[in-house]
């Protein structure tokens, strides 16, 4: 008596497959419609982001760890010591809280101008700590990197999304984003600033994006506008693109009056 056959996979159910490069495409539309039902059934409509290196630590923390056991002077990673970068972790936390304390008065039917933020730990969890301190749902958009593993437990559970293709993650940065708030950070903040910028400048972003330099002396040095200016490759209008400030009153300020005066009329999600 031979064996019956084995039933056919469904081609939904073929891991094979779904992990092959030939389902590339299937796996870069989940990247969209899977986080995209989420947003639906949250409410969410748009977000204010928060971006900044994931190395600046809890100014607390920070000095016990440059200190360490028994040690009084050996040299460390300079995010994680320099006092003036570990200060903005309390900073970012402030005005997260401040921010979604805000967006809490407003629209009942709808949850506003959400902090969103990479979900790592550093900056990202500053801004998720604060909105949690104002009992306000927020958002963490990680990425798989090889990295040793960190916990942001700050984050909304349901709200919580991982992402393996770099650019459907910033497309989720990028499209619900109403403001944007950029404390010092490396590679990945730079990356991130420039792409929003770019699509300011060019117009592909067709809805007011506030957009604020946290940090003025770091930036000033880390990113020399004027000299863009000067060398012709941005014009003088692009650098008022972006507010810089120091002051979390400043910030707050600013980004509230800039998101009650241009984002009115605005449709939620408007860009490209």
């Amino acid at each position: 008596m031979s064996e019956r056959p084995q039933r056919p996979v469904k081609a939904y159910r073929n891991k094979s497959f779904l992990d092959s490069k030939d389902a590339r495409v299937l796996r870069i539309l989940a990247e969209y419609f899977e986080p995209k039902s989420r947003f639906d059934r949250h409410r969410i409509e748009d977000t204010i982001v928060f971006m900044g290196s994931a190395r600046i630590k809890p100014q607390l923390m920070t000095e016990e760890e440059v200190r360490g056991p028994g040690d009084e002077g050996q040299d460390s990673d300079a995010t994680q010591s320099d006092p003036d970068l570990s200060s903005y972790y309390k900073v970012a936390r402030e005005l997260a809280r401040r921010l979604t304390l805000w967006s809490k008065t407003l629209d009942p039917g709808h949850r506003r101008f959400v902090v969103c933020t990479g979900g790592g730990p550093g900056i990202m969890e500053a801004a998720n700590r604060g909105a949690s301190d104002a009992r306000g749902v927020n958002i963490g958009l990680t990425i798989s990197i090889p990295v040793e593993e960190f916990d942001n437990p700050f984050v909304t559970r349901d709200l919580r999304f991982h992402f393996h293709y770099f650019f459907m993650r910033k497309f989720w940065f990028a499209y619900l984003a109403k403001a944007v708030v950029v404390f010092p950070g490396g590679f990945g903040t730079l990356d991130e600033l420039f792409e929003l910028l770019t699509l300011v400048q060019t117009r592909k972003m067709h809805k007011p994006l506030p957009i604020v330099l946290f940090g003025d002396r770091y930036w000033k040095e880390v990113i020399n506008f004027d000299a863009l200016v000067r060398y012709g490759t941005i014009s003088p209008r692009d650098v008022e693109l972006l507010f810089r400030t120091d002051s979390i009153d400043d910030a707050y300020d600013w980004i509230v009056g800039e998101l009650l005066q241009k984002q009115a009329l605005a449709r939620p999600g408007a860009i490209l």
